[in-house]
């Protein structure tokens, strides 16, 4: 499918603007990117309630946001923001995390963890290991008030510290749903993915080659705790992936989808079309990317629905 006309005329107006590309410059650059951003991508829904706080984590505390649904929330879902290990924040991610509270029900608790390269790698993994395993054990009674539904969710690298943290507390933390947005999954920028699309999109081969570089050394690229489709992927729960049509990493969420497929894990995969990398944040925008939005949040009520 061709680019949709919405995203054609912004990638039009960024080239128009000469919009530097995020590995450009230095990762504050990159911030800013992200920053200038917001207020284009239009707010989240009003009625979602929402409470700062403090997650507990072994090397002291991260900020966190819950947004809550105006009714009973149905459940949690824990969501690990992209921005490749070094970008990302709570105010940039709160217009999503109120329309994901708005139509799947639950809750939705965005924890802002350490970033790279001030915190390279394990620091962003431990963050999002502790606070899976602080809602399991206190989390749920303290912002529910009790037992509910754990959903794990994210995008991008988000997407990827959530693969990497459900399975390093496999049989301490029991999430009922993944849902993963275009994640990175693997270290190889080999794939025709990467090939084809990488050039005039938002996000490209050379972009993930600096995040990489500024997350962990190169020689732990490959470590399964990073490139996550090399680690063990069974006992693996029921997972929703959606990847973009015109991204580099389409290939790779895709063929993590395949793997846990094969392993006999309960996998819903969806090709977004006519969109590009990031295009989760655009759903007041692009009706595919709200429709795809949409699709995840009724996953969401489903699986709470299926333990309830």
């Amino acid at each position: 499918m061709v680019l949709h006309p919405f995203v054609d005329k912004m990638l039009a107006a960024g080239r128009a603007a000469g919009r530097p590309a995020l590995g450009a410059g230095t990762p504050d650059d990159a911030r800013t990117l992200l920053i200038a951003s917001r207020e284009a991508l239009g707010p989240g829904p009003a009625e979602v309630g929402m409470e700062a706080l403090e997650v507990p984590t072994r090397a002291g505390t991260v900020p966190a946001r819950c947004y809550r649904p105006a009714g009973p929330a149905r459940g949690l879902v824990v969501y690990l923001h992209g921005g490749g290990w070094v970008c990302g924040a709570l105010e940039d991610y709160d217009a999503l995390a109120r329309f994901l509270a708005a139509e799947s029900g639950c809750a939705v608790l965005v924890v802002d963890y350490r970033l790279a390269p001030e915190y390279p790698f394990p620091a962003g993994l431990e963050d999002s290991e502790d606070a899976l395993l602080w809602v399991q054990q206190k989390g749920l009674q303290q912002l529910l008030g009790r037992s509910a539904p754990l959903i794990v969710s994210g995008d991008s690298a988000g997407g990827n510290l959530g693969i990497a943290a459900v399975n390093a507390t496999r049989g301490r933390v029991e999430v009922a749903l993944q849902v993963y947005f275009y994640p990175v999954t693997d270290c190889d920028m080999d794939r025709p993915s990467y090939q084809n699309y990488s050039k005039g999109m938002p996000l490209l081969a050379s972009d993930m080659r600096w995040f990489f570089g500024h997350y962990a050394p190169q020689e732990l690229w490959s470590d399964p705790r990073i490139a996550v489709l090399r680690g063990d992927l069974s006992d693996t729960p029921r997972t929703w992936i959606a990847t973009a049509e015109y991204d580099v990493l389409r290939d790779e969420g895709e063929e993590y989808a395949e793997r846990l497929r094969a392993t006999g894990a309960k996998v819903e995969l969806h090709r977004i079309p006519g969109v590009p990398h990031g295009f989760v944040r655009m759903f007041n925008l692009v009706d595919t990317a709200r429709d795809a939005v949409q699709n995840a949040t009724a996953a969401m009520a489903s699986a709470c629905a299926k333990q309830a």
